[in-house]
This record gives C-alpha cells, sequence and structure tokens, in this order.
C-alpha cells in the first residue's frame, strides 16, 4: 500500500511538472495580456524619452497592448534602474537603458545596486545617438577651437550642465574634460530635456549631448553646436562639422538606447519584444522620423540580444578607465 502511495506520489509530481512546463510556453505564446510598462530613466523630452515613445508606439500596435512609458528620474538615471532589475520577470515592466545607466554607471557607482550584465535580459538596441559639444548662443568662442581655448582659460569659472551623474551628457563630457585636462563646474539636472532648457535660456555655459535632444534647438538658432563627435557629418546638421574637421579629433562619442528586461524573463518574451522592436525599426514612418531627430538606425546584426549584450559588455570596459578617476 505505501508502496503504492509512493508511485501515486510520484505520478502525480510528474504530472504537475508536465502541466508546468506546458503552461510556461503557452503564457508566453499568449504574451502580452495587458499593458506594459516602459520606465525611461529620465525627465519626458529628453532624448532617451524621444526614442522612447517612437519606438514604443509602433511596438504596442505590434503587440497588441499600449505601452505606458514612466520617466523615474534620479541619480544619472540609475535610481529609474534599480527599481526595473528589482521588478518582476514577467514582461510587463521593461527600461531603455543606455551607456549612461547600463556602462558608464559600473565604474561611477562603488555600491550601485544593480549589475548591468548580471540583473538584465538585453532585449534590442533601438538608436545610436551621436554626441555634439554645445553652448549657449552668447557664449564667446565662435569654433571648436576658441573653445578649447576659451575653456582652457576660463576652467574656473565657466560651467557645463548634464543630466545627472552617470547621464550620457555627464560621461560624454568628461571625456571631453579629460582630453582637455580641465575641471569645470558641473551642473546637474534631472534629465537631458531640464538641462537643455537651460542651456536655451542662457543659464548655463555649455553640454555634450546627444544629437536628438539638440537638433530642433540647433536649427531655431537657441543654441551653439561648435561639433559633432563622429567620423562623419550627419545628414540632420550637415553645417555642424565634426570634431576633426574642427580641431579635436581625438574626442570622438556616440551614445545609444537599449531595451531591457529584468533577469530571468521568459526567452519567449524576449523573442517577442525583440521582434516587435525590429518591426518598429523597420517601419518607415519610425526610421523617418529617428533619422530627422540624427539618430542612427542600428544594422540587423546589431539588433538581436546577443549583439545588445556584448555592447554592454565593451561599453563596460571602454568608459571604465576613462571615468574610475573622476569618482
Amino acid at each position: 500500500m505505501t508502496s503504492l502511495r509512493v508511485l501515486a506520489t510520484v505520478a502525480c509530481a510528474a504530472a504537475l511538472a508536465t502541466l508546468c512546463a506546458f503552461v510556461a510556453p503557452v503564457k508566453a505564446q499568449n504574451y502580452p495580456t495587458r499593458s506594459i510598462t516602459m520606465i525611461v530613466p529620465f525627465a519626458a523630452g529628453g532624448p532617451t524619452d524621444v526614442i522612447s515613445r517612437i519606438v514604443t508606439a509602433h511596438m504596442a500596435q505590434m503587440l497588441g497592448q499600449s505601452i505606458i512609458i514612466e520617466n523615474v528620474v534620479g541619480a544619472g538615471g540609475t535610481t529609474a534602474t534599480t527599481r526595473a532589475a528589482r521588478a518582476a520577470n514577467d514582461g510587463y515592466t521593461l527600461i531603455t537603458g543606455h551607456m549612461g545607466t547600463h556602462a558608464a554607471s559600473v565604474p561611477l557607482y562603488p555600491k550601485l545596486a544593480y549589475h548591468p550584465e548580471k540583473d538584465f535580459e538585453p532585449i534590442a538596441l533601438l538608436a545610436g545617438t551621436p554626441i555634439l559639444i554645445l553652448a549657449r548662443k552668447d557664449f564667446p568662442p565662435k569654433d571648436l577651437k576658441e573653445f578649447v581655448t576659451y575653456v582652457k582659460a576660463n576652467a574656473e569659472k565657466v560651467n557645463a550642465a548634464h543630466a545627472g551623474i552617470g547621464s550620457v551628457s555627464h560621461v560624454s563630457c568628461e571625456l571631453l574634460h579629460s582630453i582637455l585636462d580641465v575641471k569645470p563646474v558641473g551642473v546637474p539636472f534631472n534629465g537631458t530635456g531640464p538641462a537643455m532648457n537651460a542651456l536655451v535660456a542662457g543659464q548655463v555655459d555649455y553640454m555634450c549631448d546627444q544629437i536628438v535632444n539638440a537638433v530642433p534647438q540647433i536649427n531655431a538658432g537657441t543654441i551653439k553646436a561648435y561639433a559633432i563627435a563622429t567620423p562623419e557629418r550627419n545628414p540632420s546638421l550637415p553645417n555642424v562639422p565634426t570634431t576633426a574637421e574642427a580641431g579635436l579629433p581625438n574626442f570622438q562619442a556616440q551614445a545609444w538606447n537599449a531595451m531591457f528586461a529584468p533577469k530571468g524573463t521568459s526567452p519567449a518574451i524576449i523573442a517577442s519584444l525583440n521582434a516587435a522592436v525590429i518591426k518598429a525599426l523597420d517601419d518607415e514612418t519610425v526610421k523617418k522620423r529617428l533619422l530627422e531627430l540624427g539618430s542612427v538606425i542600428p544594422a540587423a546584426k546589431d539588433r538581436t540580444p546577443e549583439a545588445l549584450a556584448t555592447l554592454v559588455k565593451h561599453e563596460i570596459a571602454k568608459w571604465s578607465p576613462v571615468l574610475k578617476p573622476a569618482t
């Protein structure tokens, strides 16, 4: 009798395991069944926010559920990223990260509450965003060479706006300052949007910013653009010289935005989200909007979760030696 009970127990356990194995894929196949929250780690209106809204609007159509953008500011994006890392890994809380939150944060925050490689599942790269050296419209230097001379001579007086320690605007200007061997005053804001508003208002002197945030203001003449930190000029700003053309060839910087899920999210869900991103990036309307803002649309080979994982690893290795002296 006891043996029969044991056999029955084993049989039930096996049946339960089989049922669980069957139910899990079914859940993934039905995903999503409700709205998804996309955490954006900066204020509304900044480049990460703009790119997220453009891409997720099309993704929502593909997935058949709304994607709600939630802007969570603080600590250069690490507050929101920590929250995303601790979220349930059911595919209903995602985050748009970038080189600041998922690379530069590692050397800048010794007590970082998450690790980009260990606590997230990469989904897909959304866009590349070249960096520009910008200034308020009445900043004295007329070109990049004059800017370099002026900042070196007035390093203790000038200030540089950024979106918080570890943000792209902070990290890229840290690279610029290390090249120039200067330490100007940094002025932090809760996002690149507010930092740009301060630059337009003439409340700060200059900043290093992603092209998505800058094109409208440059075209409107409300700020100066000294150079773009890429090997070639950008089609959206054909009159802005490259840093190499303008006399500072060793300052090269391009940011990126990408989508991540908490660690342990089902591979089937990751695949579904990746497919939705790819469809969004192939959509002509989405491409047009991103290109008009100066974004670089990832090539097909760079849109896989594996490619994003490799990018994060390489970016951590790239920025760690540059940023450790700044901590």
